[in-house]
């Protein structure tokens, strides 16, 4: 049994309340829909993974897939349905992306 000294429980209270706000602030940005609305097929986790790492741009960043759908797939059940969809568009964008360089900040901010 892991044993949680004073500091770790303050880390993980701290990411939780972090989460919380990022869930509040994105259901008062996009509501639920009031009325029926035509839902989307269904796919698996494993699925999603395998059709990310087909399309990234480099072997680079089919290597970061697992770790970016295992990331997403964690906090899923605690987030909106939509709010998941947006994680995994903007997954979708950083892999297709052919001007990424992981760990190359001048990259980044040009």
């Amino acid at each position: 049994m892991k044993h949680w000294n004073g500091e770790g429980r303050r880390a993980s209270v701290n990411r939780a309340l972090h989460l919380r706000r990022e869930i509040e602030i994105f259901e008062e940005k996009w509501p639920t829909p009031s009325s029926p609305v035509a839902l989307m097929p269904s796919f698996a986790w494993d699925q999603l993974e395998r059709q990310l790492t087909d399309l990234a741009a480099s072997p680079v960043q089919a290597e970061m897939v697992t770790h970016l759908v295992s990331a997403t797939r964690k906090l899923a059940p605690f987030k909106p349905p939509e709010m998941v969809m947006r994680e995994i568009l903007c997954l979708t964008w950083v892999l297709l992306d052919e001007n990424f360089h992981r760990g190359d900040t001048a990259a980044a901010t040009t």
